[in-house]
């Protein structure tokens, strides 16, 4: 199969995430800015959803510069990273409203988890098919960040039912580690001068 077919699915699958995000954030009906203050913590949660999908998005373009075809596997994994990806807008939904309450703030922390596992597995399964020696293989390395991350979230379950704040800054945490551009495949793959 083409790899363009399957990002480009990727890609719309994402662009629909943000925009069912940013339809959660309900129109005040009074026009003064104090008629802002109840949708702000809504703001907050999808200001932060919405910088986890654009480095779910940068990523996932990034790893598949480095995949040369994609096989029914890499679909799948693809697929199941989609679904959790999909759950963002419930979660953020869910924990802007109740402004950081302990449960929602630890489904919030669950979705991020279980994303960050399908991520991990989507890249392992590409690495499986084009082999050990390939250029994404030499790209990861010992990918710390993507073993770092699930950790941290697992931490944040833990805690959000005593501190949900605590809970939330481990997610910002997460997301400011990630918010660096990684340039890990494209010095492997991009010679220089290349275009990015």
């Amino acid at each position: 199969m083409e790899k363009n077919r399957l990002e480009a699915f990727s890609d719309g699958v994402l662009a629909i995430i943000i925009t069912i995000m940013v339809l959660e954030m309900k129109v005040p009906h009074e026009t003064g800015l104090a008629a802002l203050r109840p949708v702000f913590p809504v703001f907050l949660s999808y200001l932060l959803s919405f910088i986890y999908v654009g480095i779910y998005w940068t990523n996932h373009h990034h790893l598949f510069q480095s995949t040369r075809r994609v096989t029914g596997g890499i679909l799948w994994a693809n697929l199941h990273l989609l679904f959790w990806l999909s759950l963002f807008p419930f979660a953020t939904g869910w924990v802007g409203e109740n402004r950081l309450a302990p449960i929602p703030t630890a489904v919030y922390g669950g979705v991020l988890l279980m994303a960050a596992i399908a991520y991990y597995l989507l890249q392992n399964r590409i690495i499986a098919e084009q082999g050990p020696k390939s250029l994404l293989a030499a790209a990861v390395g010992r990918d710390w960040k993507g073993k770092l991350s699930p950790l941290i979230y697992l931490v944040s379950i833990m805690v959000a039912c005593w501190h949900p704040w605590m809970a939330t800054t481990l997610h910002v945490t997460v997301a400011l580690i990630w918010l660096v551009p990684d340039r890990r495949i494209e010095r492997v793959i991009l010679q220089p001068g290349d275009p990015v």
